[in-house]
């Protein structure tokens, strides 16, 4: 299963915040930015801060993708 962060980006621009911005709000460096942006895994510590950040929940920034095994799998 994969993990896609296209919510986090658009909530950030629903608030008006920058990659700079949430970077220095949450404590964490550039490279969380780029992996978020490849949709890579990132720890759970970084996605409490990122919550706090952004005064939200897990499931208002990232959602888990089906790989299509997976979605074999279920049909």
């Amino acid at each position: 299963m994969a993990v896609s962060y296209k919510k986090l980006f658009h909530l950030m621009i629903d608030k008006g915040m920058t990659n700079a911005e949430l970077m220095e709000k949450g404590g964490f460096s550039a490279n969380i930015i780029t992996r978020l942006k490849r949709d890579n895994y990132i720890a759970l510590e970084s996605i409490e801060r990122i919550c706090k950040a952004l005064d939200c929940g897990v499931d208002d920034i990232l959602e888990f993708i089906p790989n299509e095994k997976e979605k074999e799998n279920h049909d």
